[in-house]
């Protein structure tokens, strides 16, 4: 046990390292095909789409990995009972788009474009929702390898599918193109899904009581997954009203729809895409942690649980703090370099310092879900998004364009880090 949270971790590490690369290369080749507009518009509708994702896996994924580390439960069981429970919650999603995609693409984002890729929304969900709940029972395990060569091989089929796919549907216009670009995650999810099957043990047999869902598992799924999902659903909520607030308030004073929607994909197509590059590593490093810090305090080895927080906020900032100074001080180059443009230059160094807190938070969140004071972290989620909102009403009607945006989300990292740092002190009632 001493060695497996640093072992999964460099596992993460690598395999992350190898994922974001073709994810990176994903997003060069979509922004350029799709072009400032296009991906403007795709940036319009991913605070909804993160959204539903949240509200569809309602947590099941961290509660799997939990529960499983544990060992206290027929961990195959665990998996069957929440399946069912997981596509039902999916189906009746799926559903409500069919009604609702046409009521916040017109009145909530302002743009008719985005109402047919809102719609494929929900056709996505199912297969994401499956495939992140596999993902979970194999973090409980402490099984990193069939995590990484899913993703490998899911950002790989993708890639293909979108040069292939968005040059076509753009013919028939960027709606067209946008819808396929939600759409083409099915195909990639199922891959990623046929990938974590394969590498099930070969004595994985599946008995009849296995497959019988059961009240007390899924209870027991629920009881952490509720409050874990929470935090999330409420920081997506923040997310998902971000353009809603930034359209409604700055058409309103005056600024065009076209400086809206290029900006705003400035801001999330280019700048933070970059910006939250370290973070895909801590996340990494967050989800190695989740198992160990579980089992650890479970079984009361407090002393052993504070050293692995410490190592993954050590292994956090060794990846973080380059990667500020390089956004800070010379952030033409990998704007220039990944997506051959400098626009977004500004928006970027002002960011910066303030993300290096973001790579401290995701190690201490994570940590304070696994000890099981989800309460806590949701609490901190709270106070960051309304501080959030509040601050970007304000900074929308100061006149100041898309400086509120990102005014507000500095002020969003630095709240809740320093929540999140206190509630885990506190969770050991003596100085960490």
């Amino acid at each position: 046990m001493k060695n497996t949270f640093i072992k999964s971790t460099i596992i993460l590490l690598i395999g992350g390292f190898v994922t974001k690369i073709l994810g990176m290369i994903i997003k060069i080749i979509t922004n350029r095909l799709l072009g400032n507009e296009g991906l403007g518009i795709y940036m319009l509708i991913t605070p909804t789409f993160m959204l539903l994702i949240t509200i569809a896996q309602l947590g099941f994924p961290i509660a799997i990995s939990k529960l499983v580390a544990e060992e206290k439960s027929n961990n195959k069981n665990l998996v069957f009972s929440i399946i069912p429970f997981s596509l039902i919650i999916n189906l009746l999603i799926m559903m409500g788009l069919i009604f609702i995609s046409k009521y916040i693409g017109l009145n909530l984002l302002h743009d008719k474009r985005t109402i047919g890729a809102l719609k494929s929304i929900g056709f996505v969900l199912p297969f994401i929702s499956i495939s992140s709940i596999l993902r979970g029972y194999f973090f409980g395990k402490q099984r990193m390898i069939p995590h990484i060569i899913s993703n490998i091989t899911e950002d790989l089929i993708r890639l293909i599918i979108l040069i292939i796919g968005i040059p076509i549907f753009l013919k028939n216009g960027i709606e067209s193109a946008v819808s396929f670009i939600v759409l083409s995650n099915i195909i990639s999810e199922l891959t990623s899904i046929f990938v974590l099957f394969f590498f099930l043990p070969k004595n994985f047999k599946i008995k009849k009581e296995d497959i019988i869902p059961k009240k007390d598992n899924i209870k027991n799924i629920l009881e952490i997954s509720i409050p874990t999902t929470s935090s999330r659903i409420i920081g997506n909520i923040g997310y998902f009203l971000e353009p809603v607030i930034i359209t409604y308030f700055l058409l309103k004073i005056g600024y065009s729809n076209n400086y809206i929607v290029n900006e705003y994909g400035v801001i999330n197509g280019y700048v933070m895409p970059l910006l939250l590059l370290p973070s895909f590593f801590t996340l990494a490093i967050s989800q190695a942690l989740i198992p160990v810090v579980s089992k650890a305090y479970c079984n009361n080895d407090i002393k052993y649980t504070k050293r692995k927080i410490k190592q993954g906020i050590i292994f956090s900032m060794i990846i973080g703090i380059p990667s500020t100074l390089v956004f800070t001080f010379i952030p033409n180059l990998p704007l220039k370099l990944v997506y051959n443009t400098t626009k977004g230059i500004p928006y970027m160094r002002f960011l910066s310092p303030i993300c290096l807190l973001y790579y401290f938070q995701t190690p201490l969140s994570s940590s304070l879900q696994a000890m099981g004071y989800s309460r806590d972290s949701l609490k901190g989620t709270i106070l960051g998004v309304t501080s959030k909102l509040i601050v970007l009403i304000i900074g929308c009607n100061l006149k100041i364009g898309l400086w509120g945006l990102v005014i507000s989300t500095c002020t969003n990292i630095i709240i809740v880090t320093i929540y999140d740092y206190i509630k885990v002190k506190k969770a050991f009632k003596k100085d960490f």
